[in-house]
This record gives structure tokens, C-alpha cells and sequence, in this order.
């Protein structure tokens, strides 16, 4: 959508991708979802996790409890979990870990489980005692770093928007 609309106002814009995301296949995959109906709350804070946490549903056969609520952040991760049929119970007042902590609570004896990328921070973690399940990995996409360096060098006035911390973290 940036692209479009650096485009709709003149600019011209050229995508490199610098991260790119797969499913982490673990071999305690099973016994996270064999464990899902334990918790009381699930947390995402990616639609890449969201993909990932419903391949994974799907490939141990498991379904969630009607019961279990379900905490998001941001509305494309929202909307996402809400396409697989997931009603959302809480989302914060602005799209950041920092925010959900401060926002987010459980009922005493409650257990929460973070559905994580790789690189995801420990903010969710140790801001609410959930436990975590890694189900993708962040890493970097190797194809276009000379490209990125070609137009570096050679445009004029490039400027350069970056769309996460990864991407930020890989171009370093």
C-alpha cells in the first residue's frame, strides 16, 4: 500500500524485501497444541503468527475451546483471526507490546499463552507471565541486498522506508 500511494502522488518507488517469514516447524509442535486447551487467553501480535498458529491447528488437529479469548494487536492481526472464525477480546489502545502490557490483564489464577515470531521481544512475556510459542521464523532475504546497494549508490536522493524493526535490523 505504500508503494501505491508513493506512486498515486508522482514518486516512484522500488521494493526490496529485506525479511521474509516461514513457519518454524518445532518438534514439540504437537505438544503445544495438545497443551492450547490449558490456557486461557492466546495472544498475537502478527499476522505471520496468526498463519502459522492456524497451519499449525490444522496439521495436529486441533481446535480451540469456545471459551478461550483472544487478545490482539493491530486491526490487519485482528481482522485475520476474526477471517478464521476468532472473536477478539482485547486489543490495546495503541499498536505496541508496551502498551499491551499496560493495558492487559488476567483474572488471578488465568494462564495466557504469546503466539511469537523468532524475533519478537520479551515485552509480552515478562509483562504478563505468558508462556510462548515460537511458530515462525524472521530471517533475512538474501536476493535483493544488490539491488538495494545498486540503487543506493546510483539514485540521486533515495529515500528508504522501512516497514519493521527486522527489516531495519537485517539492512544494519
Amino acid at each position: 500500500s505504500v508503494v501505491s500511494l508513493i506512486e498515486a502522488h508522482g514518486g516512484q518507488a522500488k521494493s526490496y524485501p529485506l525479511i521474509e517469514t516461514v513457519e518454524k516447524m518445532n518438534a514439540n509442535d504437537a505438544e503445544w497444541a495438545e497443551r492450547l486447551p490449558s490456557y486461557d487467553w492466546l495472544i498475537f501480535t502478527s499476522q505471520n503468527a496468526v498463519k502459522s498458529f492456524v497451519d499449525k491447528c490444522i496439521r495436529h488437529e486441533q481446535t480451540i475451546p469456545a471459551t478461550m479469548k483472544i487478545a490482539a494487536v493491530g486491526e490487519k492481526t485482528a481482522a485475520l483471526l476474526q477471517e478464521h472464525g476468532y472473536e477478539i477480546h482485547f486489543m490495546p489502545t495503541v499498536y505496541s507490546a508496551d502498551v499491551f502490557v499496560e493495558e492487559f490483564s488476567m483474572e488471578p489464577g488465568e494462564r495466557a499463552l504469546f503466539v511469537r515470531g523468532s524475533m519478537a521481544k520479551k515485552t509480552i512475556h515478562e509483562g504478563t507471565g505468558a508462556d510462548e510459542w515460537t511458530v515462525y521464523e524472521t530471517r533475512p532475504c538474501r536476493k535483493y541486498f544488490s539491488q538495494l546497494t545498486q540503487c543506493l549508490l546510483t539514485e540521486k536522493h533515495p529515500i528508504v522506508i522501512f516497514a519493521s524493526p527486522s527489516a531495519v535490523d537485517i539492512y544494519a
